[in-house]
């Protein structure tokens, strides 16, 4: 439509700055242009929304526009992360749409956990404290939150429809579901291998299908009922005899077509495993926006649910693709997850921190030491932390008090306790 013209050419503007603010590694995002940028933005999503009359997520009207609505709130998102402001709504989109697609993923796969479902369910619950707590506050625009809102009740939604299913299991069943849960997930590692795989290293897991299949059909209650949950199991079953069918043919010749994406897909999981070792150290929040947009270019490849050639035939390797997409979906929900609520340019203070408070918590550990001169190095370490405040407060480069002063003072009164504990001990 004509009258959204100007809106998307606003939002381009605000996503060309928001993407020159993240290429830039030389400083830490300044907290009041984000800010700035942020309410840019929620007023170009009260004029769309006022545009289309609330209809701003239907499939029926998207268009170019949401999809560059989607990246910015994204980059907002992931910049108000990169700034300690976790506990603010704008900082839970990222999270939502990683959430939601790694849901979609399990839904595709159709194979999952109570556990895995309910860690879920309780980062939605945290988000959706967040959110709701923002909407009796006049800081945070109502249309921005309604668009929130939306999201978090399709994440929501997709969630308790895998919960239903996982609940309809009878409990009879249920070791023979959890065994098929554990060899998907030993599959998918195996899949997912770097330097590749075998046809021998499927066929043990179609011989331990054979078995449980056979355990299953053994399987009778003491009235002769057929345990609730079976329809459930097999279809897990004949699912995952597909899956090892379809490994086994890829290894022998996987489509051309799909070798790249494999492949791509091999990369990202690498650097996004890479970068779950050591994201409290390395990791600035916006990198993730790139591997959000690698993984959804591929997801757009897809038509009608699966990756086909140039005849629009479904070649072989499409289980490996999906293995893929969905660990580099889970990685960067547990590092999203993870996220502490302290600025970028106060992380190194908090990580140097938790560093040495796990070390003088081995120290405790293992007794008390043998003598003062133990501790020195923990000592000086200590206070050259601690000369970094002024008048009790961690300022950065150019002079402002970034978020995140009351964990890293925590921290630091926790690390002098443990300290002066251990130094009593040695004095008795």
């Amino acid at each position: 439509m004509y009258k959204e013209i100007p809106v998307l050419e606003s939002l381009l503007t605000i996503r060309h700055k928001l993407s020159a603010l993240k290429k830039d590694r030389d400083s830490y995002p300044k907290p009041d242009l984000i800010v700035d940028l942020y309410h840019d933005t929620e007023q170009q999503v009260e004029l769309i929304t006022a545009i289309r009359a609330n209809q701003v997520w239907e499939t029926s009207t998207r268009n170019r526009l949401n999809d560059v609505l989607d990246d910015v709130m994204s980059l907002l998102s992931l910049f108000f992360l990169s700034m300690g402001r976790n506990r603010e709504s704008p900082a839970v989109y990222a999270q939502l749409v990683t959430v939601e697609r790694y849901l979609d993923q399990l839904s595709q796969m159709g194979i999952y956990t109570d556990s895995i479902l309910l860690e879920i369910r309780s980062r939605l619950a945290d988000i959706e404290s967040i959110v709701f707590a923002d909407s009796s506050s006049s800081n945070v625009s109502p249309c921005f939150l309604d668009l929130l809102k939306k999201k978090l009740t399709r994440c929501k939604t997709l969630l308790e429809n895998l919960l239903s299913t996982i609940h309809e299991v009878s409990p009879a069943l249920k070791p023979i579901h959890d065994e098929l849960v554990s060899l998907r997930h030993d599959l998918a590692a195996v899949a997912s291998r770097p330097s590749g795989f075998k046809a021998q290293d499927i066929r043990p897991f179609q011989i331990k299908l054979r078995q449980i299949d056979n355990a299953r059909s053994e399987l009778v209650m003491p009235d002769d009922r057929i345990p609730k949950g079976q329809a459930l199991i097999v279809g897990l079953l004949e699912q995952l005899y597909e899956e090892t069918h379809d490994l086994i043919a890829s290894t022998d010749n996987i489509s051309e077509s799909l070798l790249p994406i494999a492949d791509r897909l091999k990369e990202i999981k690498g650097q996004l495993e890479r970068l779950a070792l050591t994201h409290r150290w390395t990791l600035r929040e916006t990198d993730l926006y790139t591997f959000q947009l690698q993984l959804q270019e591929i997801e757009k490849l897809r038509c009608k649910g699966k990756f086909r050639d140039a005849q629009s035939n479904a070649p072989d390797g499409q289980v490996l693709i999906n293995f893929l997409l969905r660990g580099c979906y889970r990685l960067m929900s547990k590092m999203l997850s993870e996220n502490v609520p302290v600025a970028e340019a106060l992380m190194p203070v908090h990580n140097q921190l938790s560093t040495l408070r796990r070390c003088l918590v081995e120290v405790r550990k293992w007794g008390k030491p043998d003598s003062p001169r133990e501790l020195y190095p923990y000592q000086m370490k200590l206070n050259s932390i601690d000369k970094l405040r002024q008048d009790g407060v961690f300022y950065d480069e150019e002079g402002n008090i970034p978020e995140g002063q009351a964990i890293c003072i925590a921290l630091l009164n926790e690390c002098y306790d443990i300290l002066h504990e251990l130094l009593s001990s040695i004095d008795d």
